[in-house]
C-alpha cells in the first residue's frame, strides 16, 4: 500500500493562504491555516502509517499569488534547515 498525501494550497476570501492536507488512503482531510499546523498534521496523519509516507503531492489553486507561494517556500526551507541542524547536533 502506498501512502500518498495531497497538499493543496488555497486562499480564503481575505486572500490568506492555507493548505488542505488530504490522506488519500482513508480520505480524511484537514485545513491547515499556517505552516506549523501543516507540519503537525502531516506528522499526526503519518503516525497512522508508522511515519512512512511515500509521497506528498503538492498543487495550488490558480488564484494563489506568487507572494503566497514565496512565503510558503521560505517557511518550508526554514523547516528543512531546522531538520538539517538537528541532525548535525545529534552526530
Amino acid at each position: 500500500m502506498s501512502v500518498i498525501f495531497e497538499a493543496v494550497i488555497k486562499v480564503d476570501e481575505k486572500l490568506d493562504w492555507y493548505i488542505v492536507l488530504k490522506d488519500t488512503v482513508v480520505g480524511r482531510s484537514h485545513n491547515c491555516l499556517d505552516m506549523d499546523e501543516f507540519l503537525q498534521k502531516i506528522e499526526d496523519f503519518g503516525a497512522d502509517y508508522g511515519g512512512h509516507i511515500d509521497e506528498v503531492k503538492w498543487s495550488k489553486d490558480d488564484n494563489v499569488s506568487p507572494q503566497a507561494m514565496d512565503e510558503i517556500r521560505l517557511l518550508m526551507a526554514k523547516h528543512q534547515q531546522e531538520i538539517e541542524d538537528a541532525k548535525e547536533q545529534k552526530s
